[in-house]
């Protein structure tokens, strides 16, 4: 079994992946990527064997994507050691402004200040879209009392009132039992789109359990019967026989139900900002990359998130050539 898959199937992500010059156990074969490439061996260029090393951090959600790519790639440049930590999308933009790292994994959008640190020092770069993402809402499986929520309930329960919520505050049918919360931390892009669209800018709710590892988060929610969390799709797929998913405006999360934009407002785009003087300096790192961006639809979907539409793959693929 190869280990992105059982990453995923054991959920356990730790500060960093790391992939190496060691080689690699991962079986070689034909795989049909994005761009209409025969084979992996064609994507990465295995017939010019390359060195070097490739730094990247960021998001946690995007992390099982990249961890998928990162092994497979390994398969076929087996000296390209590519390490990717997993600081949030915040932490891992701080990393990047400072020059630490080629590329960064991101949940959201680039923010202002982010930029402007990064044209304050000299750092150009490009966006590139992986994937989408629908972030999920789950409670503990013995919950009996929740199956569907409004984001008008969802604003409720998690915005921060200066009160000790019980479930039956939200509705006098539900227990009273007070409420349990999970959140990603503040690095995370996810608990910035979270802010964005459900808490509109409002505090979070102060006793919730904060954390940049969304497997701390799996782990509370499941331990008990009066907590809901927040996270990733692929973190619920990866836990669903011990979560419970609670669908939102009557629409639960699938790859059908992301990919089309009906769970809403909770879908989500996820991206790599990369580096450009990289790509045109590191012939190691324009060659990761060009097989990340071939193999992402594929390596999304094998992961549990959702491919974006194949033009868009090929608009980042042509921008990347530029850079080159």
């Amino acid at each position: 079994m190869k280990n992105w898959k059982y990453f995923m199937a054991t959920s356990i992500v730790g500060s960093a992946l790391l992939l190496g010059a060691c080689g690699s156990d991962t079986e070689e074969g034909s795989k049909t990527s994005n761009s209409g490439a025969s084979s992996q061996e064609t994507n990465a260029g295995a017939s010019e064997q390359l060195e070097g090393k490739i730094a990247g951090d960021g998001s946690s959600t995007v992390a099982p994507i990249m961890e998928a790519i990162v092994e497979e790639y390994t398969a076929v440049q087996p000296k390209v050691q590519v390490s990717v930590g997993v600081s949030g999308t915040g932490g891992g933009f701080e990393k990047f402004i400072a020059g630490e790292t080629a590329f960064s994994n991101a949940s959201r959008e680039i923010k202002e200040e982010e930029a402007a640190k990064l044209k304050e020092a000299g750092i150009d770069y490009t966006e590139m879209k992986i994937g989408y993402d629908g972030l999920s809402i789950v409670v503990n499986k013995e919950n009996d009392w929740i199956e569907d929520l409004t984001v008008e309930q969802l604003k409720q329960i998690w915005t921060e009132d200066g009160k000790e919520k019980k479930w039956s505050d939200i509705d006098p049918s539900w227990p009273k039992e007070k409420i349990v919360y999970y959140s990603p931390g503040t690095d995370s892009g996810t608990y910035d789109y979270f802010d964005e669209v459900i808490l509109d800018g409002k505090d979070l709710a102060k006793k919730a359990t904060l954390s940049e590892d969304d497997n701390v988060l799996v782990q509370g929610v499941e331990g008990d019967k009066n907590a809901i969390g927040f996270f990733g799709y692929a973190y619920y797929l990866a836990n669903k026989d011990n979560l419970k998913i609670v669908k939102v405006g009557g629409i639960e999360p699938t790859n059908e139900t992301i990919k089309s934009g009906e769970y809403s407002p909770l879908s989500r785009p996820l991206f790599i900002y990369v580096k450009n003087s990289e790509v045109k300096e590191n012939a190691a790192f324009y060659n990761f990359m060009k097989y990340a961006l071939e193999n992402a639809g594929d390596m999304a979907e094998a992961v549990g998130y959702v491919r974006t539409p194949d033009e868009d793959y090929k608009k980042d693929l042509d921008a990347l050539e530029g850079l080159k």
